[in-house]
């Protein structure tokens, strides 16, 4: 089972610090399907930093502070509850899998953290 969590739980986490970096440097990509969501662009560093702040919460939660991990990963959940929400709103369907797959991951971080 740790195997499982350990593995699934550092995915996440590059993952979340992979694309907190580009929300950071506004990658054109970001840029892009922000727009298009209508997300404003000032918006970015915030949202960066939220996924920034759960990867490092996850790093915690794997480091022996679970409680940290369950509430890290949680707060990913719903972080991209709403993304996905805010493609649904926007009816951009065709990339819907970017953010759908960033909550799997979260979601996996999360049952395995609380089964653990």
């Amino acid at each position: 089972m740790f195997t499982a969590y350990a593995t699934t739980t550092a995915v996440t986490i590059l993952a979340n610090a992979g694309i907190a970096v580009a929300d950071f440097l506004r990658a054109g990509f970001v840029l892009a399907n922000s727009a298009e969501v209508g997300v404003p662009r000032a918006w970015l560093p915030w949202l960066g930093a939220l996924k920034a702040a759960g990867a490092a919460g996850l790093l915690l939660g794997l480091a022996g502070a679970p409680v940290i991990g369950v509430a890290a990963a949680t707060g990913l959940v719903l972080f991209f509850v709403g993304a996905v929400a805010a493609h649904i709103r926007a009816r951009v369907y065709y990339n819907i899998a970017f953010p759908g797959t960033y909550l799997a991951l979260a979601a996996g971080s999360l049952v395995l953290a609380v089964m653990r």
